[in-house]
């Protein structure tokens, strides 16, 4: 596995990061052996949030024991101080740890919401108030919008990024770089999700994934490009989907990566209409 710096954190994390959605709805020891697989694999980096059904609980469990080995990534998608203060406490209690390294403000895809979360009585006071107490190490932000996500990397306030990363979104949307390269300039670690984005599910699709909300690419050679893509963008980590076979199949990529050549993009550029954009950049971004 290999392990790569996050921003000016100090913190190297594996390339491959894990879920906590993979988790859900399994038994505690299911949860356990999953955990401890992807830890034995080198996976370092975890990341849950309270919306992932039961996965803190699980997550905790897994936990006990390893805690130290991991740099743990818990998000909130409350945008007061007050209700953002509880989710964390909350949180912290169902994975059973005093901190979590990097706490998000979950899904801040909206202007308005980001001026509430930075604003007085917002969620970033609940944050840095957490910082200070120990609670909390770093402060992240995540989302699929570049336009809010590089209105709030300009204000200095996040140490991490997490944001869609693939062929799709970077190559066909032209969405994405321009916030890697902010992030880059601020020193802001950047972390990606959504690297095997296949689509959005047809409207009576069978959800053979059930833990993913969007379509994931399945095809083994796609999905590994897609992986060695992500991989290959200036980005610190990369979230697979939620699904414990899909996880496991990323990691097989990070055991034998290599950055992807000029034949690879062409080989995705190829299969282009194997896969679409989630997001589209919004008017006037």
């Amino acid at each position: 596995m290999q392990y790569r710096q996050l921003g000016g954190t100090g913190e190297k994390v594996s390339m491959i990061g894990m879920g906590g959605i993979v988790v859900s709805g399994l038994s505690q020891a299911e949860a356990d052996a999953a955990v401890a697989e992807a830890i034995d694999s080198g996976v370092n980096y975890i990341d849950v949030a309270p919306t992932y059904g039961d996965a803190e609980e699980r997550l905790g469990g897994a936990l006990v024991g390893k805690r130290d080995h991991v740099f743990l990534a818990c998000k909130t998608t409350q945008r007061t101080r007050a209700e953002a203060e509880d989710e964390l406490n909350r949180t912290l209690s169902r994975l059973r740890t005093d901190h979590a390294d990097v706490y998000q403000m979950h899904g801040l895809d909206k202007p308005e919401e980001l001026a509430t979360a930075l604003g007085p009585g917002g969620a970033l006071e609940a944050f840095e108030a957490a910082r200070a107490a120990g609670k909390i190490r770093f402060i992240g932000i995540t989302g699929h919008f570049v336009d809010n996500l590089c209105a709030a990397v300009d204000t200095g306030n996040f140490d991490t990024v997490l944001f869609p990363v693939s062929f799709a979104q970077f190559e066909m949307a032209g969405s994405g770089p321009e916030l890697m390269r902010l992030a880059a300039d601020r020193g802001i670690g950047r972390l990606a999700i959504k690297a095997a984005a296949k689509g959005h599910w047809a409207e009576g699709e069978e959800h053979i994934y059930p833990k993913c909300w969007y379509k994931p690419i399945s095809r083994k050679d796609l999905f590994e490009l897609s992986i060695r893509y992500a991989l290959s963008q200036d980005i610190s980590a990369a979230l697979p989907p939620g699904d414990l076979g899909l996880f496991r199949m990323a990691l097989d990529v990070a055991k034998r990566f290599e950055p992807i050549d000029a034949e690879g993009v062409a080989a995705l550029r190829d299969a282009a209409g194997e896969f679409t954009p989630l997001f589209e950049p919004r008017k006037g971004s």
